[in-house]
């Protein structure tokens, strides 16, 4: 799960996705440092900093303009609108962006350098930008050697599934291999936030990739955006891990009746949150044939959060007192989510233990439920043929705290046929890594480790034949 210190990665990424500037309060100077040009630099987020590029222009006549690109979310030339410049005193907002992501900062003297705070809704971070004279961009998309291109081997096909249910539409595309007529066919189910079909994140396509591949090896491959997100409706505010089981089942039913699908071949592939919800759908569903865990929770949110955070903690430079410290604030703060029923009773609360943390997010349905649910439940309830994969550097899903619990669970029911893996280097989007920290995805050209495509591809065909 992509999850903060103590937040959920519903919110973390809403500060990815985005950045920009708010006002800081200072005295007009004379004569006031230029404003206009390129600057490039980074709000720094607690897992590491996110690489921006902003661009300012006034005509001589006429207000403010700019841009803004964020390379580690695939964002170009967004809008900058609410641009005020006042002496060194600088604010401008990214236009049409929920939370209202601002930049508020201050020009250095000679006009070398911007510094100041970002917020977007409750959230508070910091900025800062340097003058680049030379108008060459130095930040730029990294590339993305395994990101495929048309003409594609197979058959894409476009398709629209219908949780009725739910009332809920959803969108997708299917890959399917040209050279056999019967194959077996996987559902890709995203990990925590607002994810497209692709899971784009930090520049990055991780399902396309890993769609790519195991189509080229013979297998189907179903992704589909999740609610609220490309084509597809609903209101993911409003939902949990449970409910986005139920997009999965429905997506079951429609492979059902799909042609050429055998029933008997139904696989489901889940990536950090997609695994755990993948054996709520397993242990529902008696058509899903195997499943695949990618860098899936074996322990309850609040165990991942406990030790997520001392782990991000320690990369900063933490010391003991201070991980301990904001280990019970944690403790505090998820104490009332899972104690307190009156939301608005259960903000004022948070609000009074964590001062500026965002309260909201960790009263949403989704936190409440991540929060207490333990995935053995329905671990222990699945019988099929089990994959569970974790890289070694995955400071999000530590592989030592949820490897072995998912394997014990799995055991634990009965399961036989349960394989468990973990890679050396390779992080939470299973790519190779240095420090595995969040800060490192966009900067990584490499998508998913070969062998991470290979494995997964080998251990479906032994299986689904």
């Amino acid at each position: 799960m992509r999850v903060s210190l103590m937040i959920s990665s519903r919110f973390l990424l809403l500060i990815l996705l985005i950045a920009l500037l708010a006002p800081l309060a200072v005295a007009a100077q004379s004569p006031a440092p230029p404003a206009g040009g390129l600057w490039e630099g980074a709000i720094n987020l607690p897992s590491g900093v996110l690489e921006v590029a902003v661009r300012l222009d006034r005509p001589a006549s006429g207000s403010w303009a700019g841009t803004i690109d964020i390379p580690a979310q695939g964002a170009k030339a967004m809008p900058l609108a609410n641009i005020t410049v006042d002496g060194p005193a600088i604010r401008f907002s990214i236009a049409g962006v929920p939370g209202a992501p601002t930049f508020a900062g201050t020009l250095s003297e000679d006009g070398a350098t911007m510094q100041g705070d970002f917020t977007q809704g409750p959230g508070k971070l910091t900025f800062s930008l340097k003058r680049n004279t030379t108008g060459k961009p130095t930040i730029v998309d990294a590339p993305r050697p395994q990101e495929p291109k048309p003409p594609y081997p197979y058959v894409t096909d476009e398709v629209t599934i219908q949780n009725s249910a739910a009332g809920v539409r959803l969108a997708g595309t299917l890959t399917i291999p040209r050279a056999t007529e019967s194959y077996p066919v996987v559902i890709l189910i995203t990990g925590s936030g607002q994810q497209d079909r692709n899971e784009s994140i930090a520049g990055h396509k991780p399902f396309l990739v890993l769609a790519d591949y195991l189509t080229r090896r013979g297998i189907a491959v179903l992704r589909i955006d999740d609610r609220g997100v490309g084509g597809s409706s609903g209101n993911p505010a409003l939902a949990t891990s449970e409910d986005f089981a139920g997009d999965v089942l429905a997506a079951v039913e429609f492979l059902k009746s799909y042609a050429s699908t055998s029933r008997s071949r139904i696989g489901l592939i889940g990536h950090s949150e997609g695994g755990m919800i993948a054996p709520m759908v397993a242990a529902r569903s008696k058509d899903v044939a195997f499943e695949v865990l990618l860098a899936g929770p074996g322990v309850t949110g609040e165990q991942i959060l406990y030790e997520q955070g001392a782990t991000l903690a320690q990369s900063r430079g933490a010391s003991a007192e201070q991980i301990a410290e904001a280990r019970a604030q944690q403790e505090r703060i998820y104490s009332v989510v899972k104690s307190e029923t009156d939301v608005a009773v259960m903000r004022e609360r948070i609000r009074a233990i964590s001062g500026d943390a965002a309260a909201q997010p960790l009263t949403s349905p989704w936190f409440r439920f991540f929060l207490t649910y333990d995935p053995a439940t329905a671990l222990r309830a699945v019988k099929i043929p089990t994959l569970a994969l974790n890289g070694e550097k995955d400071v999000q899903v530590p592989f030592k705290q949820n490897l072995p619990a998912i394997e014990a669970a799995l055991k634990a029911g009965g399961n036989t046929d349960v394989t468990v893996r973990s890679f050396a280097n390779l992080n939470h989007l299973f790519q190779t890594s240095t420090t595995g920290l969040p800060g490192e995805y966009a900067k990584i050209e490499e998508t998913m480790a070969p062998v991470v495509l290979e494995t997964i591809a080998d251990w479906i065909l032994a299986r689904a034949k």
